[in-house]
């Protein structure tokens, strides 16, 4: 059985054990958290949903809240003297384990 779920503005195809990165969710490590945007569940049937299926959840277990690699940000104005600007950005992210599919 897998379901693909949308959260953080991505669709992600999930399976029961599955160790996923997500965008920052406001819960503590150990914590279960519920998602209910549930596009499609492929189980002993399939269900589609308009735009999500009606009753399926995904039940997830946080395991660790962090931040990505650096990266670099560079920009400059050609011919422009004193137009240079370096920033660097660490993405927030939350590492869930998939524990349940609900239809």
């Amino acid at each position: 059985m897998y379901a693909i779920i949308e959260t953080g503005g991505k669709q992600i195809n999930v399976k029961v054990g599955d160790s996923i990165f997500v965008e920052k969710l406001e819960a503590n490590e150990g914590e279960t958290v519920t998602i209910d945007k549930v596009l499609l569940v492929n189980g002993e049937k399939l269900k589609i949903g308009n735009p999500y299926v009606k009753g399926a959840k995904v039940e997830a277990k946080v395991e660790k809240q962090g931040k990505g690699k650096k990266i670099i940000i560079y920009t400059y104005r050609a011919k422009h003297n004193g137009r240079h600007r370096k920033k660097g950005h660490r993405q927030p992210y939350t590492r869930v384990l998939i524990e349940n599919i609900i239809v």
